[in-house]
């Protein structure tokens, strides 16, 4: 029953354009999810706020049983460069319909809240892929995006940190 609840979530997130025009990552080799929307983005690049949260909904089918996950996120800038998630790497605490361990053939929902942070300047124009791992960082991909985004300066200067951030800039 939840299998057919989840699908039918994915068919209305579809139907109402809650989807957001990514592509395949070149770093790994994995899979796109069954969905995936940048929240204010359909088609990239994706203009961020600096200094504010991105709300990245990923909806996928879990290959195989898996017992924990781990988010990595990996800016384009000439060269890899990995971007800290602290907390938000841990996928397993983000799933909005399920928990870990998830079963093989499961639906999930998952939400990614990501502080834009200082070390993506505004102004900055560069892919940035969206991987989650079995395991931890190194593990075995399940699935990953990848998608340009474009920073701009934040609205006000009263984001200008992660400790002024409000509930509302997650979205």
């Amino acid at each position: 029953m939840l299998r057919v609840v989840a699908y039918v979530c994915a068919l209305l997130a579809l139907a109402h354009g809650q989807t957001t025009n990514v592509q395949s990552c070149t770093m790994a080799n994995a899979p796109l999810p069954i969905n995936a929307h940048i929240v204010g983005c359909v088609e990239p690049p994706c203009i961020i706020q600096q200094y504010s949260y991105v709300g990245i909904n990923v909806l996928f089918r879990a290959p195989r049983n898996i017992q924990t996950m781990t988010t990595v996120a990996t800016a384009h800038i000439r060269i890899p460069f990995p971007y800290p998630l602290g907390d938000a790497a841990q996928t397993c605490n983000y799933l909005t319909n399920s928990y870990c361990p998830l079963v093989e053939g499961e639906v999930v929902q998952y939400t990614l809240h990501m502080f834009i942070e200082s070390s993506f300047p505004a102004g900055t124009s560069l892919p940035v892929e969206f991987r989650v791992n079995e395991g931890g960082f190194l593990g075995t991909p399940i699935w990953c995006i990848r998608v340009p985004l474009t920073i701009v300066p934040p609205l006000s200067s009263s984001n200008m940190s992660a400790g002024n951030a409000t509930v509302a800039d997650k979205v």
